[in-house]
């Protein structure tokens, strides 16, 4: 019998089963096949999903949430990148890998884009505005884009130290911060007065009203302010001689125990006369000018004469607070003072003048094995509480010179809608400065510590300035703000007089290294800073003197010798 298509029907169709090979051990065959030979092999996994067969859309089909849901767990590799073998270079590959952005550009852009588009048209017009000013403007500013985004940035000076090292003074000790951070004294109990000494004014409190829109000229007030040593104290003079055995004054006091917070150079002396210690600073320093910027990321570059540089910097900062600290009193002939048992020890007759209302303390500690400290602590003013309790105020400024330089935030327009803003600006560039003006605070007793804001009527002139604000705190619950630990405090200090109480009677000096955070410790001959040196002592603090009269000639400042 025969079929149409011609083939018989005794001729039935079979199928002829492939070779397969049977791995026991694992996936996959047990030989590699002959046309399988030079084929790349890409790894897989039994989890990787396949999705679809073929996508030519790709973000169409993407999930969200699961990104890399289709990616392999080996990666894509480059097995089957397509490389021509005769001529390379007239062809490149797409390249879609995202370049690492150095750490200073990451979220940069972004940022500023969002400022922008919250500027609204009145940030085009300023941009048009600034683009029109010509080729000098546009200079400059392209200078200023290249700094903000870390091109060109500045290199930052060696610091020089507050005191040349001579080379027959010997290192004793070198105290790195991370030890001294880890030191600890607790339960020192609060001071007890021995002597207080002189008058306060009272607090004006109708500067807590002050604000942005309602500022006040900062006055210049012309009155003498006393800077006098440990041992030019005829107090501590006298006291030593049967009370105590380490003696030092509070801004002394506060530039050890916060010296983990430092990072301009300083230096203190420290004379061991049997088993007393006299810590005292030096004529020619500028220990008591305050500080600016110390802390900012970008401190204040040294530029010789200009506005800015630290060392003005310092000598304004200082005005304002000698300024501020009296203007916001009550002074009139009128008024009412609270007078302490004792008058002012500084006062001579000699002096022309009207002394700054201030009060000092004589305070005793007991820091345990035998050391007791007697140290002269200050206040500024008094104020009456709604109650009728006589509280005592410790009275400090902070200045704004220029928040576009200082990378801060301007004051004029935040201060009166976000003070805790301003005020965490100046916590991160003055962590030291404030953290000594509050051990100072917490030293003296003061009931309240008041800051005052002050910035600059303009900024490129430093001699005119107006009070934007005041806000006032605890010094224990500012102490707990800003991270100050009293016991770490006490126990730095403890531990640079149990050092210096085991070397011989004579003359130490401990300084701050300019540029890494260590202090160390020197044993100097008894005659330094004396004999030879003593006329170019006083050269220098007359100096000094000269040229904060200049910039502030209606403040007046002495030092008792």
């Amino acid at each position: 019998m025969t079929l149409t298509d011609g083939k018989s029907e005794d001729e039935t169709p079979h199928f002829v089963p492939p070779l397969i090979q049977d791995n026991p051990n694992g996936w996959g065959p047990c030989e590699l096949p002959e046309q399988f030979k030079d084929m790349p092999y890409q790894p897989f996994s039994k989890g990787d999903r396949l999705g679809k067969i073929s996508d030519w859309t790709g973000a169409a089909f993407q999930d969200k949430k699961y990104a890399n849901k289709y990616a392999s767990q080996f990666g894509s590799g480059s097995q089957y990148a397509y490389y021509h073998d005769e001529d390379e270079s007239t062809f490149h590959l797409v390249d879609t890998t995202r370049v690492q952005k150095p750490p200073y550009q990451r979220g940069r852009f972004k940022t500023n884009q969002r400022n922008m588009r919250g500027r609204g048209i009145r940030g085009v017009q300023a941009g048009m505005q600034a683009l029109g000013k010509g080729l000098k403007a546009r200079e400059k500013d392209r200078k200023n884009q290249m700094k903000k985004w870390g091109q060109g940035r500045p290199q930052i000076k060696i610091r020089d130290a507050s005191v040349t090292v001579k080379p027959d003074w010997v290192t004793i000790e070198e105290m790195d911060f991370p030890r001294l951070g880890k030191l600890s004294l607790p339960s020192i109990k609060e001071g007890d007065d021995i002597m207080c000494c002189g008058e306060l004014e009272y607090y004006d409190k109708s500067y807590d009203r002050v604000n942005v829109k309602n500022e006040k000229p900062l006055q210049r007030v012309d009155r003498i302010f006393h800077t006098v040593t440990t041992t030019d104290d005829p107090i501590i003079r006298v006291l030593s001689k049967n009370e105590g055995n380490v003696y030092a004054t509070d801004a002394i006091l506060a530039t050890i125990m916060c010296s983990t917070r430092s990072n301009y150079s300083w230096d203190i002396v420290i004379e061991k006369i049997g088993d007393k210690l006299f810590f005292d600073k030096r004529d020619n320093t500028e220990f008591d000018l305050l500080t600016v910027n110390e802390t900012s990321l970008e401190p204040p570059q040294d530029d010789g004469n200009s506005l800015n540089s630290p060392r003005n910097l310092a000598l304004e900062a200082t005005f304002i607070n000698h300024n501020f600290s009296q203007q916001v009193l009550r002074t009139g002939s009128g008024e009412p003072k609270h007078k302490f048992d004792h008058p002012n020890p500084f006062v001579s007759e000699e002096e022309e003048g009207e002394v700054a209302s201030v009060g000092y303390r004589y305070k005793k500690w007991d820091l345990g094995g035998g050391i007791v400290l007697i140290a002269r602590c200050e206040h500024d003013a008094v104020v009456q509480s709604p109650n009728g309790e006589l509280q005592f105020l410790t009275i400090k400024a902070l200045n704004e010179w220029d928040s576009k330089v200082a990378n801060g935030v301007e004051w004029r327009q935040k201060l009166d809608t976000q003070r805790g803003a301003v005020l965490a600006n100046e916590l991160r560039n003055n962590a030291c400065k404030l953290a000594k003006w509050t051990v100072q605070a917490l030293l003296a007793g003061s009931d309240q510590i008041k800051f005052g804001y002050v910035s600059r009527v303009n900024v490129r002139d430093n001699t005119r300035h107006v009070i934007l604000g005041t806000q006032q705190f605890k010094p224990h619950e500012f102490a707990a703000q800003i991270n100050l630990n009293m016991d770490n405090a006490w126990g730095i200090l403890r531990c640079i007089i149990d050092i210096v109480m085991k070397q011989k009677d004579g003359k130490y000096l401990i300084m701050k290294d300019p540029n890494k955070p260590m202090i160390r410790l020197y044993d100097i001959p008894d005659n330094t800073f004396e004999s030879d040196g003593e006329s170019e002592s006083d050269e220098d603090v007359q100096t000094d003197s000269n040229a904060f009269q200049t910039l502030y000639p209606y403040t007046n400042t002495t030092k008792r010798t």
